[in-house]
């Protein structure tokens, strides 16, 4: 920096706003802030139901004394079709969609808005009729966190249940949240039982949620065999990078699951890894060992805004033949 020297005859006052005005100039200019999901802008379909689309109906429950994750407790949303379409559904059940970090989604007026785009296609017949369960986090303390639900604070079990490499959080989904909405009354009422085939179920969730749903099919594709991932976190949180190594040592023995991954090339870059990366060498390993799958690449940066605005578009593809195969 220059050494800059004032006359002594200015008063402090502005003495000390010329020095900050020199300071401030022999600063590096700062870099604009640049919005890099300006663009990504939700589709109708997410944004109202259509003409004619019946609303379907969501309750939330609060569930607890889970003996996989022990004394947590979290809030979990059961949305499914209109009464008149839950009539329609025949033997083979109803078809059935998880999300992880259930609060994002559920909001009709958040990021995703997922049961208006559920509604929208299950009316235009894209997707079957579906029972979407919306789940979030556990959280331990006797209490949940926060007066409402979101990520401040965040339930303190996330990344145990969401980043863990096993089949522990696909058994909690089995043995609990699958029980817990078949029981619901408005399925009981209507005569109708969710499906038990692999093939009819999915499983989505963004971040540690996006490499969580990607888990419980790898694990478990007895249990779900299509899953959609928003900016999942493949990276070192809890070895989560280890995966398209994993997946390419499956080549010529693919697990039979479908999968959709959206990323952002702006996305996070920490002490964990970069997660525009991770997801590329996720795509990379899933073409190499021939999985079914979609990858949606964009600019975006770690939020659901580009996601958004495509899952109607990869709900459409993961249930792309649903009709062809009575499924």
């Amino acid at each position: 920096m220059n050494d800059v020297r004032l006359p002594a005859f200015l008063p402090s006052a502005l003495r000390a706003l010329a020095c900050a005005s020199v300071l401030a100039a022999a600063l590096p200019a700062q870099p604009p802030v640049v919005d890099h999901d300006k663009d990504y802008v939700l589709t109708p379909t997410s944004t109202a139901r259509g003409p004619g689309v019946p609303a379907g109906s969501t309750r939330m429950v609060v569930h607890s004394a889970s003996a996989i994750f022990p004394g947590t407790m979290r809030r979990v949303w059961i949305h499914l079709p209109a009464e008149p379409i839950l009539k329609t559904v025949g033997a083979e059940g109803l078809a059935v969609i998880v999300f992880q970090d259930g609060h994002a989604y559920v909001d009709e007026q958040g990021q995703f808005r997922a049961p208006i785009v559920i509604d929208n296609l299950v009316h235009a017949g894209t997707i079957p009729p579906v029972a979407a369960i919306f789940v979030d986090p556990g959280h331990s303390g006797g209490t949940l966190p926060g007066d409402k639900p979101g990520w401040q604070p965040a339930p303190n079990n996330r990344s145990v249940e969401y980043d863990t490499l096993s089949p522990q959080y696909a058994g909690f989904l089995e043995e609990v949240i699958l029980s817990l909405a078949a029981g619901d009354e408005r399925l009981k009422a209507a005569g109708v039982r969710l499906t038990a085939d692999p093939e009819r179920r999915a499983i989505c969730g963004i971040s540690s949620g996006g490499i969580c749903a990607f888990t419980v099919a790898f694990e478990r594709p007895d249990l779900f065999r299509k899953v959609i991932s928003h900016v999942g976190s493949f990276t070192d949180i809890r070895g989560g990078d280890h995966y398209p190594a994993l997946v390419r040592k499956t080549k010529g023995a693919a697990k039979p699951i479908r999968v959709a991954l959206q990323a952002g090339e702006n996305d996070l870059d920490n002490q964990h890894g970069n997660w525009w990366l991770g997801n590329l060498q996720m795509q990379k390993a899933l073409a190499f060992a021939g999985y079914d799958h979609l990858f949606i690449g964009g600019v975006g940066a770690h939020n659901g805004k580009h996601g958004g605005m495509v899952l109607p578009e990869m709900l459409a593809w993961t249930w792309r033949d649903w009709r062809a195969a009575g499924r």
